[in-house]
This record gives C-alpha cells, sequence and structure tokens, in this order.
C-alpha cells in the first residue's frame, strides 16, 4: 500500500502538461521503463564488462524521476567520464547504467537511479555533477521493453555541445 503513495506523486509530476509526451501513458512510462531496466540487471549475459561504442561526446543521460537531459562523455584511465548536465543528480548513494540494445549492441544513453548500486558489478566509469560522482556500470537491454517511441526513457540530443 504505501508503494503506490509513492508511485502517485511520480505520476503526477510525470503527466503534467498538455502535449503527448505528458501524457499519463508517458508518466506510467516514466516510472514502469526504469523499473524494467532493473529488472534485467540479474539477467545471465545482460551485464557489460567494456565500454561500447559511441560512449563519447554529448549523450542521452537522464536521472530518473526527471526529464531527460545529456552528459559530455571521454575516456579517462578508470574508463568512461561522463560530466552530468541535467536537473535531480544524486547527492548519494546513487550509480548510472550505461544501456545498449540487446538486438543491435547499440548505445542508447545513461541513466542515474538514486539508490545504492548494486554489488558485485565491473564498473565501466563515473558519472558526475558539480557536487557528487559516482560509479557507472553497463547494462544491455530490450529497449522496445523500456522504452517507447512516444515516451523515449531517452532523448536524443544535439551532438554539438553548446
Amino acid at each position: 500500500m504505501r508503494r503506490s503513495f509513492l508511485i502517485l506523486p511520480l505520476l503526477s509530476i510525470a503527466c503534467a502538461g498538455g502535449d503527448s509526451a505528458s501524457s499519463f501513458a508517458c508518466g506510467i512510462q516514466a516510472v514502469a521503463g526504469p523499473a524494467m531496466v532493473l529488472e534485467q540487471l540479474p539477467v545471465a549475459g545482460r551485464i557489460l564488462t567494456q565500454l561500447p561504442d559511441g560512449v563519447e561526446g554529448v549523450i542521452p543521460a537522464r536521472v530518473v524521476g526527471y526529464p531527460s537531459a545529456h552528459a559530455l562523455a571521454a575516456s579517462g584511465t578508470d574508463g568512461a567520464v561522463l560530466g552530468f548536465e541535467g536537473e535531480g543528480f544524486p547527492n548519494a548513494p546513487g550509480f548510472g547504467l550505461i544501456l545498449v540494445e540487446d538486438s543491435l549492441e547499440t548505445f542508447k544513453g545513461v541513466l542515474v537511479f538514486e539508490t545504492e548500486a548494486p554489488r558485485g558489478l565491473p564498473m565501466l566509469g563515473s558519472i558526475s555533477s558539480a557536487t557528487m560522482t559516482l560509479p557507472v556500470y553497463g547494462l544491455r537491454v530490450t529497449w522496445s521493453a523500456v522504452s517507447d517511441p512516444r515516451c523515449p526513457l531517452l532523448s536524443p540530443v544535439d551532438t554539438v555541445p553548446q
């Protein structure tokens, strides 16, 4: 019963507005998509052990419960170094997941969760705001199960930094 009280405010926020991207269905997708991503974590063969191609420049990024944003990505000595530019970056705990579409091995972006990081996953880098740095892991997901084209989990970004 308590979970419904937590989900209703998120749905209200996600459903605000009048365009199709702010519809009730998109509100549900904003909550369900990230939850389905986490459900795929324990599935054998889903965890990435190395960075996929395409993690460079300006990449799609999002903190769960907030609008799509972007991150600036570069390679560092310990893997990817991502600089998040958007709303809601967690202070701690938290972690990022680099998402790859499993059918085409296509990099989609990074999703940031405000919860304890899973244990035992290979770290692929870090994602930072101005005040906090979190670990980043990688996951292959069935993209059609976690994102709807009408309400994308991660929106595309311009490839040229502003």
